[in-house]
């Protein structure tokens, strides 16, 4: 290896053994500072010999043969400067003059060495005037220092202290203030500002244009593909065309019945000039606004409905939304808010007209259809709880305005409903007192009861019996089973009205239990111990037998459905009652066999189902042994993300029903077993409430999570609702429609803040087509 410019350096890789036979290791027999060492080129060859390959000089085996000298310059090399840690040098000359420049380097180190000895002889200090300069800027003290000593009597080290209030001005000397105040002997004057100034270069702007160096043309012709008359009808022939149809035309119907696909023949320029003459700006009117500071602040109405005979009467319930910490403390909650059913009228919105108290919250309610003064709500804790109102019809009459009442009355009744309308002064002051208080009479055997909320409760229909005389008359018989309750327990419970008997000893008893509150303990009591517990007739259990899934009911939606009891005769055997595992996977159900039930045979037993991972399960809880059937009674379908909160029937069609859960709600018709007939798209938010109109078959409303009510008129959009607007800030949680008369319809729409609002539907939702 030779380096330009240095001919006569070879580079070596010395190993420590190799160093440590020619005496040159490194930083020990050569260093940085003395890097040379001169070798004999005999003991070099004899190593060559001695280790022949092995040898570190063997690279250069032929330089050292051919080296006139006998001695050989090595040098080391800490820096690597040539690739390795010594170098060669194979010159003669080279080799003096690298000797002669070290031993120039060592004589010139020690002259340095002498110089700097020299310079540090000290020269005397000749004063030149900064003295005087240094003495006057120097700090001097001229005032003299004050020495205070401050001392305390020794007997009062550790004493106790006592501060007392003293005013500063009765002392004179005992106060004495020393406010701020301007000096003009401290304030500089800015004479002289040092600044820096620094040129920056102008800022240019400049822009270039890139060569189009290889024009290429940027447009195509085209023309269709054209098959002739043979392959035409070889297509249309094959089998493949029609295995293609028949595979897609199920998805491709139900993409245009839900019209998920885009309009393609929507104008968007025309739809900026959409003229919008006849069209109302509000749909919903606000009408009026409800809340109550005692009973409904800070809770959320769970449940609204309007009387069903009495106008301008509506009911609400509200109940905690509880954290984590009062959920586990569940006994603090009855003493902070009061369980209550509120019942008012929009004519006195001021004032309540009745209360009807609760063992616990209420989580939904539901007036009796056929007895508008019986109430059946449903707890939180799984309790089902009645009222009787009937005592109170007059009062919630009364609130009517006289005005509605007598508007088609004859001159002569004019003066007596005057006279019987005419309101006494003991009259006005009853209405001006507090609501009355209506206890419950009746409520369910916790042990029986739901084991979590009874989210769901509906009223079932009277059946109809044929008398002697050959006619159709309504069975009043209140041993009929009136009542389904749902809840996330996986039950549904089927219950019977408590007769007016039963009713009447449970209130009995209740007044005895609070008036035995208030006795002495050493009060013996002497009443009379009544069996008043409430139970339930049929109890059946959503499960699915083969992987042991249980489903949490939310809502239910039943079309029709009747138990009696029977009057004389044999009880039937309940096994005709049980379903065989195979026919009904999801329902299991369960009955006293105390009971004696006859089936009417009538009867549609097929019901559908919300639960709480937002699941549709559509099943018959009356089960026929059919072993020749295969076809299962129990259909699900997983459409909905979240629990269902709405599952409603329509009231124009009593096949058509529909759920709303999360971010989807749904249009279902009993014996489409494929789905739903009409699903939408995922919003931004959530749907929480929901109703069908009164009044439109098309139109329904849905509640959002932001506030808004969404109005579908499927006549005019199925993609999109056709109108929205905001009603409140926080979350819709109950949505109730009334007809008030034909002209005039209303919307009670609840929040989770505890208000209830009225809102007047336009005319425009009100009135049908004629095809609708």
């Amino acid at each position: 290896l030779v380096f330009i410019g240095h001919p006569e350096v070879f580079p070596l890789l010395l190993t420590a053994k190799t160093q440590k036979i020619f005496n040159c290791q490194a930083d020990e027999d050569v260093t940085e500072e003395n890097c040379f060492k001169c070798i004999k080129k005999e003991d070099v060859i004899q190593d060559l010999k001695t280790r022949a390959n092995t040898s570190d000089f063997h690279p250069l085996k032929k330089v050292i043969l051919e080296y006139p000298g006998e001695e050989l310059l090595l040098v080391f090399d800490p820096k690597f400067q040539y690739g390795q840690n010594f170098y060669i040098v194979a010159s003669e000359e080279a080799k003096e003059n690298l000797l002669k420049l070290s031993a120039t380097a060592k004589e010139t180190g020690e002259t340095e060495e002498n110089r700097e000895e020299t310079l540090e002889v000290h020269k005397a200090w000749v004063s030149l005037g900064s003295e005087k300069e240094v003495e006057e800027e120097s700090v001097k003290e001229r005032d003299t220092k004050i020495k205070y000593k401050i001392s305390r009597v020794r007997r009062k080290f550790g004493a106790p202290i006592t501060f007392t209030d003293k005013n500063a001005s009765d002392d004179k000397d005992s106060y004495a203030e020393c406010t701020s105040y301007e000096d003009n002997t401290f304030s500089i004057k800015m004479i002289e500002r040092d600044v820096g100034v620094q040129t920056v270069p102008k800022v240019r702007e400049t822009s270039t244009q890139t060569k189009w160096t290889y024009p290429k043309n940027a447009s195509t012709q085209y023309y269709t593909r054209q098959l002739s008359s043979e392959a035409k009808a070889e297509i249309l022939s094959s089998e493949t065309l029609k295995e293609f149809l028949t595979a897609v035309h199920i998805r491709m119907e139900i993409a245009l019945q839900q019209n998920e696909i885009m309009d393609v023949f929507f104008d968007d320029w025309k739809a900026l000039a959409e003229d919008k003459e006849g069209k109302p700006d509000v749909y919903l009117k606000a009408y009026q606004s409800f809340t109550d500071v005692q009973y409904l602040k800070n809770r959320t109405i769970s449940c609204v409905r309007w009387h069903p005979t009495i106008y301008g009467i509506i009911a609400l319930s509200a109940r905690e939304q509880p954290s984590y910490e009062e959920q586990v403390n569940l006994s603090n909650k009855s003493l902070l808010h009061q369980s209550v059913i509120l019942v008012l009228s929009f004519f006195d919105p001021i004032c309540l007209q009745l209360v009807l108290k609760a063992p616990e919250d209420i989580y939904c309610f539901q007036f009796s259809p056929s007895d508008p003064n019986i109430i059946a709500g449903g707890c939180v804790d799984g309790q089902v709880v009645l009222w009787d109102i009937s005592k109170h019809e007059e009062k919630l009459q009364s609130a009517k305005p006289v005005a509605d009442e007598i508007t088609d009355l004859s001159e002569d009744e004019l003066t007596a409903a005057a006279v019987v309308t005419e309101a006494s002064p003991m009259q006005v002051q009853q209405s001006s007192t507090e609501p009355s208080l209506v206890r419950h009479c009746a409520a369910s055997s916790i042990p029986y009861s739901n084991k979590k909320p009874a989210t769901d409760i509906q009223w079932l229909p009277r059946s109809s019996e044929d008398d002697q005389k050959g006619g159709t008359s309504e069975n009043r018989d209140e041993n009929y089973l009136q009542l389904v309750t749902c809840s996330p327990d996986c039950s549904i419970l089927f219950w019977d009205i408590p007769s007016i008997e039963h009713r009447q000893k449970f209130l009995s008893e209740k007044i005895k239990e609070e008036k035995r509150s208030y006795m002495a303990p050493d009060v013996p009591d002497t009443d009379q111990d009544f069996d008043l517990s409430w139970k339930p007739l049929i109890k059946i259990n959503l499960r699915e037998r083969d992987t042991s899934t249980e489903y949490g009911p939310t809502r239910i939606s039943l079309r029709e459905l009747q138990y009696r009891y029977k009057t004389s005769g044999k009880a039937k055997s309940l096994s005709a009652l049980r379903a065989p595992i195979k026919e009904s996977p999801y329902t299991e159900m369960s009955a006293s066999s105390s009971k004696n039930l006859e089936v009417l045979e009538n009867i549609s037993t097929n019901f559908f189902v919300g639960n709480e991972d937002g699941e549709v399960v559509y099943s018959d809880w009356k089960m026929k042994i059919d072993t020749n059937s295969k076809k299962p009674h129990s259909q699900k379908y997983a459409l909905h993300t979240e629990t269902i909160n709405t599952l409603q029937n329509s009231p124009f069609f009593k096949d058509i029903f529909l759920s709303i859960g999360g971010q989807k709600f749904a249009i279902w018709k009993e014996g489409v077993t494929n789905g739903p007939i009409l699903q939408s798209s995922c919003p931004a938010g959530r749907y929480t409430a929901g109703q069908w109109s009164l009044t439109r078959p098309g139109v329904f409303f849905i509640g959002r999570d932001n506030g808004n009510i969404d109005i579908w008129d499927l006549l005019k959009k199925t993609h999109e609702p056709s109108h929205f607007q905001n009603i409140s800030k926080s979350i819709i949680t109950f949505i109730s429609p009334s007809s008030a008369s034909a002209e005039q319809h209303f919307l009670a729409v609840s929040d989770d803040l505890g208000v209830l609002h009225i809102l007047e539907i336009c005319q425009t939702l009100c009135h049908p087509s004629s095809d609708e």
